[in-house]
C-alpha cells in the first residue's frame, strides 16, 4: 500500500469558531485566569513544576506505582521493552510523567482520544531535549471507574454507527468483554489489534491497556488503571476528610462562585460528598444523612465510625468522582502537566484551592493538539473547487457566498451577438427591398426567428452555468459534511479507524506533526 506523505498547515484555535472563550483566553494568559491554574505551559516553565514535585513525591509512592504497573502490566502478554524500561524509571527520583486521562471508549472512540496520548508522546520528548538530566515518562490515566456507560459503548466507522449492547452496571473497567464479539462480526473487516484485545482479556481495562500498548507501546506510553487498592491507600486521608468535613465541596464552591463572577461557566457540579461507593456491579454516591451514610439505590448504609473503618480497610471501595479523581492522579503520579481537551482544561480551573489545601503541586494545564485530516480524495475535491484547507472552517452559507464570489463570471449576455445578426439582417433587407419588395416581410420574419432564438439560447446558457454552480455547491455541501460530521469538528466525531485503515501510518504521521506547546490547530493534508 502506498504511504500519504503529509502538507501540514497550523492555524490559531480562535480562527476555527470551535473553542470556547475561556480557552481563548487562557491561550492568549488573560490576567483574569491566572489565580486559577499554577504556569502557563512553556518548556521553560517545567523546570520550576519538577522542583515544586520533587518536594511532595517521595520513595515511598514511587514504590507503590512501580509495584502496581508492575502488577496490571502482567495482563499483556509481551511488554514492549520501551514501557518495561518507562515502568522502571519511574523509581528514579529525576522521572517524571505528563499525564493525560480519557474513557475506556470501545475501539478507542473518537479521535481525540488518540489526539490526547500523542500530545503526551510529544510533550515528553520535547522535555527530554530540554532537560537531558530528567525522564519524562508519558501516561494514559485510564477512566476505569466511570459508570457511564453510554458514553464509551459506540464508535462511528465510515460513517456507520457501532453499539456494544450488554446489560453490566458499575464500573466499566470491571465490564467482561462479552457482547463485544457480536460487534465485531458487524464490521467491514477484521482489525487484528481490537479483535485479539476484546477476545483475550478478562476486562475491559485489559483490553484497553491491550490496545494503548500495540497502537502507542513503541513510545513507551504507560496505561495506569487506577481501581487498584495500593493505589487507593494514597487517597485515604483525602476520603476520611471528605466524610467528616466535606472539605473539597466548600473549596470548589468558592472557586466557582469566583469564576462566574468573571463570566467563565463551571464546567462540573460538586456534591457535597465527592465519592462513590464501589463494588463489582455497583458505583454510587455516597450521601450523609442525619448521622448516617447511605449508598444511594441500595440498601447500604454506615455510621461514621463504620465507614471510616470501612475506608481504612477497603480503600479500593471509594471511588473520587470528577472533583476528586485528579487529585488522586497527581497523588500517585510524579505527574508535572495534564492534558486535556477544552471542557477538561477549564474544569481543572475549579480545583486550583483544593491541591493547595492538601499541599499538592497542582500541574501545569496543557490543551491536547487538534487536528483536521483531510485524506487524499477530500484533499482533491478541495483542490477542484480552489479552497485552502483553513476556508473548511467557515460556516456553510458563508463558506457558499465565499465560493459564488470566487467564481464570480459576467452576466450571461447575447446582446452583442443579437445586434451583429440584427445588422445583417437590415442589410439582407435592403437588398431585398433593392430587388423584390415583397420579400422584405420574409427577411423580418426570420430575423425576429434569430432574435427569439438567441435569447432562448442565452436562457439554456445561463440555467446552465448555475446548475454547474449548484453542482459545485452541492460538491461543498458534501466535502464539508465529510471533514465535520453532524456539523462538529472531525475529532469529535470519527473512529481512528476511518483514517488508519487507508494509510496505516497515520499515528506517526501525528506524532510528526503535533507540537504540543505550539497551540496552533493542525490541519493534516494527504498528498
Amino acid at each position: 500500500m502506498e504511504i500519504s506523505t503529509m502538507k501540514v498547515t497550523k492555524m490559531d484555535y480562535a480562527a476555527t469558531g470551535a473553542f470556547s472563550q475561556t480557552i481563548s483566553d487562557y491561550l492568549n494568559q488573560s490576567k483574569q485566569l491566572q489565580a486559577f491554574y499554577n504556569r502557563f505551559p512553556t518548556a521553560d516553565a517545567f523546570e520550576a513544576q519538577i522542583k515544586e514535585k520533587q518536594k511532595d513525591f517521595g520513595e515511598a509512592q514511587r514504590q507503590t506505582l512501580y509495584q502496581a504497573l508492575q502488577e496490571q502490566y502482567t495482563s499483556v502478554a509481551e511488554v514492549n521493552p520501551k514501557v518495561q524500561q518507562n515502568i522502571d524509571l519511574l523509581q528514579q527520583p529525576n522521572t517524571y510523567t505528563i499525564t493525560t486521562g480519557h474513557q475506556l471508549n470501545i475501539f478507542t472512540g473518537p479521535l481525540y482520544f488518540v489526539y490526547k496520548i500523542i500530545t503526551a508522546i510529544n510533550t515528553c520528548k520535547q522535555l527530554q531535549e530540554k532537560y537531558p538530566d530528567y525522564n519524562f515518562v508519558p501516561v494514559y490515566w485510564m477512566a476505569t471507574e466511570d459508570h457511564d456507560f453510554a458514553e464509551i459503548n459506540h464508535f462511528n466507522l465510515f460513517g456507520k454507527n457501532y453499539t456494544w449492547e450488554t446489560e453490566q452496571t458499575g464500573a466499566v473497567g470491571r465490564f467482561t468483554t462479552e457482547g463485544l464479539e457480536k460487534l465485531m462480526e458487524e464490521l467491514p473487516e477484521p482489525y487484528p489489534v481490537f479483535e485479539e484485545a476484546y477476545r483475550n482479556s478478562k476486562n475491559l481495562a485489559d483490553a484497553t491497556r491491550a490496545i494503548t500498548h500495540d497502537l502507542f507501546g513503541e513510545y513507551g506510553l504507560i496505561s495506569i488503571d487506577g481501581d487498584h487498592a495500593g493505589l487507593k491507600q494514597a487517597l485515604t486521608p483525602v476520603v476520611e476528610k471528605e466524610l467528616t468535613e466535606q472539605f473539597s465541596n466548600k473549596l470548589v464552591e468558592e472557586v466557582n462562585t469566583q469564576l462566574e463572577a468573571l463570566d467563565y461557566k463551571q464546567q462540573v457540579y460538586s456534591r457535597e460528598i465527592n465519592l462513590f461507593y464501589l463494588k463489582d456491579g455497583l458505583r454510587e454516591r455516597i450521601v450523609q444523612e442525619g448521622d448516617r451514610y447511605k449508598v444511594l439505590n441500595t440498601d447500604i448504609n454506615f455510621s461514621r465510625e463504620e465507614i471510616l473503618q470501612e475506608a481504612k480497610e477497603h480503600p479500593e471501595r471509594f471511588s473520587p468522582n470528577v472533583i476528586l479523581r485528579p487529585l488522586f492522579e497527581e497523588l500517585v503520579l510524579p505527574n508535572l502537566a495534564y492534558i486535556g481537551g477544552g471542557a477538561e482544561v477549564a474544569y481543572w480551573f475549579q480545583l486550583k484551592r483544593l491541591f493547595e489545601a492538601y499541599q499538592v503541586a497542582f500541574p501545569v494545564l496543557m490543551l491536547r493538539n487538534s487536528a483536521l485530516y483531510i485524506t487524499r480524495s477530500n484533499a482533491s475535491r478541495m483542490h477542484k473547487l480552489d479552497l485552502q484547507p483553513e476556508k473548511m472552517f467557515l460556516d456553510f452559507q458563508d463558506l457558499k457566498k465565499y465560493l459564488s464570489d470566487h467564481l464570480h463570471e459576467e452576466e450571461i449576455n447575447l446582446e452583442a451577438q443579437r445586434d451583429t445578426v440584427a445588422a445583417a439582417f437590415a442589410e439582407v433587407e435592403k437588398l431585398a427591398q433593392d430587388i423584390d419588395p415583397t420579400l422584405v416581410k420574409a427577411v423580418g420574419a426570420e430575423a425576429q426567428k434569430a432574435h427569439n432564438a438567441l435569447q432562448m439560447l442565452e436562457k439554456k446558457i445561463s440555467k446552465a452555468r448555475d446548475s454547474k454552480h449548484e453542482q459545485t455547491f452541492k460538491q461543498l455541501e458534501n466535502l464539508k459534511d465529510k471533514l465535520f460530521p453532524n456539523g462538529t469538528l472531525q475529532e469529535r466525531h470519527d473512529n481512528m479507524l476511518t483514517y488508519k485503515t487507508n494509510n496505516p501510518d497515520f499515528i506517526p504521521a501525528l506524532v510528526d506533526a503535533f507540537d504540543p506547546l505550539e497551540f496552533k490547530f493542525t490541519i493534516l493534508e494527504e498528498e
